[in-house]
C-alpha cells in the first residue's frame, strides 16, 4: 500500500507543478480525454466521471464520457472502436475484461493514442515492463483491491464473531477487480480458523441471480454465518437473499462499493457493513495522469486511492459520508 500512496501523492505535487509552466501550453491546445467506463449507470463510475470532470476543468482540457450500459466486453469494444475514430489525445478505461480488452486497446495504442486504465486493468495490471503483449498501458489507477478483500474479510471476520460459515458473492471469473478482492478476502481469512469458507458463487452480475445463490447456500448449510459481495449488484442481491430467507441479522452482509442504495440498506439493517472506495480520485488522477504525460511529464504506471469502511454507527458522520458514492 505505501507504493501506492507514494505514487499518489507525487502526481498530485506533479499535478500542482504543472498549473504554472504549462499554462501557456493549455491555451494553445485544449486536448481531449476520453473516458470509458465499465458501465454508465453504476453510481461507482458517475462518481468517477465527477472526479475527472474537475481535474479537466483544472486544467482545461475537454472530457468525453460515453461507455455500454451494462459491465460487458461485447458491449465495450464498439464504444472503445467510435472512441478511437475521434482521435482522442488519450484514453482512459476501466476495461470489463483483462483478457478480452486486450486486442482493442491495442487499436489505440497503434493509433499513437496513450491508454490509462482506471479501476479494472488488462494483462496482469503491470504496465511498462516491456514483457507480454498487455504491458502497453501507461499507469493503472485504482484501488488496492487485494487490500480492499483483506478490509472486507477482517470486518466480516468480526462481525460473525471470528467463527462459522461464510462465503463470497462474485461476478465471474475475468474481471480484474473482482478476481482481486476475492483473492485478498480468502487470504485474509486464512487468519481466521474458526471460519470456513464456502465456495464461490458467481453470479454474472444479476442481483435476482445472486439473491437465489444466498438462499440455495442457506438451504444447504442452514448454518450460514456471512456473506461477501464482491461489487455492488453481488452485495445488494446477497443482502435481498438474505432478506427472503427470514435471516436479515443473522447472517451478516458486507458489500463492497458504496451507493446510496447499499447506504440505505446500511441504515435499515440488511447490509452490516460496505467497503467505500474512492472513485471521484480515481477519476480525477486519471485525467491528471493524462494530463501530465500530454504535456511532456513522467507518470507513474500504479496509483492508488484508498477506501472507507462503513455501518450503520458511522454513515452519518460527514467525514464518511463524503464517501458515498453520487447517483
Amino acid at each position: 500500500m505505501k507504493k501506492f500512496v507514494t505514487a499518489l501523492a507525487a502526481l498530485a505535487v506533479g499535478a500542482t507543478v504543472l498549473a504554472g509552466p504549462v499554462a501557456a501550453q493549455a491555451e494553445e491546445k485544449k486536448f481531449t480525454i476520453a473516458l470509458i467506463p465499465g458501465l454508465t449507470t453504476d453510481g461507482f463510475y458517475i462518481t468517477m466521471r465527477k472526479g475527472a470532470e474537475a481535474a479537466a476543468k483544472a486544467v482545461g482540457a475537454e472530457l468525453v464520457f460515453q461507455g455500454a450500459p451494462e459491465f460487458n466486453a461485447v458491449l465495450q469494444v464498439p464504444v472503445l472502436d467510435a472512441i478511437i475514430a475521434r482521435k482522442p489525445d488519450a484514453i482512459l478505461i476501466a476495461p470489463t475484461d483483462k483478457v478480452q480488452l486486450v486486442e482493442p486497446l491495442k487499436k489505440a495504442h497503434a493509433a499513437g493514442i496513450p491508454v490509462i486504465t482506471v479501476d479494472t486493468f488488462i494483462g496482469t495490471g503491470n504496465y511498462q515492463t516491456g514483457s507480454g503483449d498487455a504491458d502497453f498501458p501507461l499507469s493503472y489507477i485504482a484501488s488496492d483491491n487485494v487490500l480492499g478483500g483483506r478490509i472486507a474479510a477482517r470486518a466480516l471476520a468480526k462481525a460473525v464473531g471470528e467463527k462459522g460459515k461464510v462465503y463470497v458473492s462474485n461476478v465471474k471469473p475475468g474481471v480484474s477487480t473482482t478476481d482481486q478482492r476475492e483473492e485478498g478476502f480468502k487470504a485474509e481469512m486464512k487468519n481466521y480458523p474458526g471460519i470456513e469458507v464456502l465456495d464461490t458463487q458467481f453470479n454474472d452480475d444479476d442481483a435476482n441471480k445472486a439473491a437465489t445463490q444466498l438462499q440455495s447456500v442457506f438451504a444447504r448449510n442452514p448454518d450460514l454465518d456471512g456473506v461477501f459481495g464482491a461489487n455492488l449488484f453481488s452485495a445488494l442481491g446477497a443482502a435481498n437473499g438474505v432478506k427472503q430467507a427470514g435471516q436479515s441479522g443473522k447472517i451478516k452482509v458486507v458489500a463492497f462499493d458504496a451507493p446510496p442504495s447499499i447506504v440505505d440498506n446500511i441504515k435499515t439493517g440488511l447490509v452490516d457493513i460496505a467497503i467505500a472506495q474512492h472513485p471521484a480520485e480515481i477519476g480525477f488522477f486519471g485525467t491528471m495522469a493524462a494530463y501530465a504525460h500530454l504535456t511532456g511529464q513522467s507518470i507513474p504506471t500504479l496509483i492508488g486511492t484508498g477506501f472507507t469502511v462503513m455501518d450503520k454507527n458511522n454513515v452519518d458522520n460527514p467525514d464518511v459520508a463524503k464517501f458515498i458514492y453520487k447517483d
